[in-house]
């Protein structure tokens, strides 16, 4: 089964290169999405929606939560659109050779 494959894709998938680069970027936003929500989430409450804002604890909990949640969103949407993009141009470079 593995022969019918073409041989750019086995090339691509079998490249030390590709899965380093995969794998870094894998790694770099996991540690993004543990650090940079639960970062904000604490910076936001203090600082911004009970220091600037002068808001409740109670309100500063919920609206320090929905900053973490989009925060959330954007890091996966970040890794999507990163990882569509390596992965079009790994298949843009098997398919030059």
């Amino acid at each position: 089964m593995v022969s019918n494959f073409p041989r750019e894709i086995l090339n691509a998938v079998l490249n030390e290169g590709s899965l380093t680069s995969t794998l870094r970027t894998l790694l770099f936003f996991t540690a993004l999405m543990i650090t940079l929500p639960v970062g904000l989430y604490f910076s936001s409450k203090a600082y911004v929606f009970e220091g600037s804002l002068g808001m409740s604890d109670r309100d500063s909990y919920f609206y320090a939560a929905i900053v973490a949640v989009v925060t959330v969103h954007v890091v996966l949407a970040l890794f999507v659109y990163v990882a569509w993009n390596e992965g079009s141009r790994q298949w843009r470079e098997g398919k030059q050779d």
